[in-house]
């Protein structure tokens, strides 16, 4: 390394060392963790599956990679170096860079579309500091059934693990490939485990016979889901819950429904429940006296009753 060379490598290191303590502060305060997300422990809440190993290096971006295997606490989420990262080993890695002598591909898993680093961490964090956007990498896809990106951070696992547990009793991700039910709420794919139950009970009286699981499961999404996520979909709701899902709005609108009968004593239909939900909502600005009166033009305006269609034409024009 040539005495030029490692003062520049230096400055970088300690600038990167700066700016890892100003993330965990920063983060501290927030209340978001600056952390690595860990291999292990989305391996054990998603129960993850090894895939085929491929030994041809391949070109990924590097602001994709957002995870570690065993060193997910050496670096920040930016792969910032922390006090435990050896600084020579990081320095020698940076001249080495700039030496034009090339970096070996690291070794990643691929989770959905985020990359965990299995090895080469020190050249991460250099090719980062030196303002890259892709590195070579021997890669390794693992197969798992719940989407993680790279906004995805240490806390959103609980859910992701709940998600994926929600999966592996309904198979829904099975029978419907392009289902998407996240949540945002904890306890809310119990409350979906309970609709499909009681679907499956009033199903089997209705037919006069023991409805399987699966049966049950695949009629609650075509029939009582989708209907409900058609009018969501078709209407401008989610604009006004924009950290929500639709599956979060779908049970919003369930309890909706619950509320307006129990007042009414008539089962609003779903377009009238999310109709009367985005305008409430709208209304709470303006006193509770708006929001009355929001309901009844709602229970006496015509009913849409093809609500695909008027998803389907909703999305189209926009």
């Amino acid at each position: 390394m040539t005495e030029p060379q490692g003062i520049e490598s230096a400055a970088r290191f300690e600038r990167a060392r700066r700016k890892a303590i100003l993330d965990d502060l920063i983060g501290l305060i927030r209340g978001r963790s600056p952390d690595l997300l860990s291999f292990e422990a989305v391996q054990a809440a998603l129960s993850a599956r090894q895939q085929i190993e491929s030994r041809t290096p391949e070109t990924i971006p590097l602001d994709k990679i957002v995870g570690s295997v065993g060193r997910y606490r050496d670096f920040t989420r930016e792969f910032l170096p922390r006090e435990s990262v050896n600084p020579q080993r990081w320095k020698a890695i940076d001249a080495m860079l700039h030496a034009q002598a090339g970096l070996p591909p690291i070794e990643v898993y691929q989770v959905g579309d985020v990359y965990f680093v299995r090895d080469g961490h020190h050249r991460v964090s250099v090719a980062r500091a030196n303002g890259l956007k892709e590195i070579e990498a021997y890669v390794t896809r693992i197969e798992t059934p719940v989407p993680l990106t790279k906004d995805t951070r240490p806390e959103d696992l609980v859910l992701k693990a709940a998600y994926a547990n929600f999966l592996r009793q309904t198979k829904l991700d099975q029978l419907r490939p392009d289902v998407d039910l996240e949540v945002t709420e904890p306890g809310s794919y119990d409350e979906l485990i309970q609709h499909i139950m009681v679907h499956r009970h009033y199903l089997g009286l209705e037919q006069q016979r023991e409805i399987p699981w699966e049966e049950a499961v695949t009629s609650w999404y075509d029939k009582v889901y989708l209907p409900v996520a058609a009018a969501i979909w078709a209407s401008d709701i989610m604009e006004q819950f924009p950290n929500r899902t639709a599956a979060d709005l779908y049970l919003w609108v369930c309890r909706h429904r619950e509320e307006i009968a129990a007042e009414t004593g008539e089962v609003p239909p779903p377009v009238v429940a999310v109709s009367t939900l985005a305008e409430e909502k709208a209304a709470e600005k303006e006193g509770p006296a708006r929001v009355v009166q929001t309901v009844k033009r709602a229970l006496t305006s015509p009913k849409t009753d093809d609500l695909t269609a008027a998803a389907a034409k909703n999305l189209s024009e926009k």
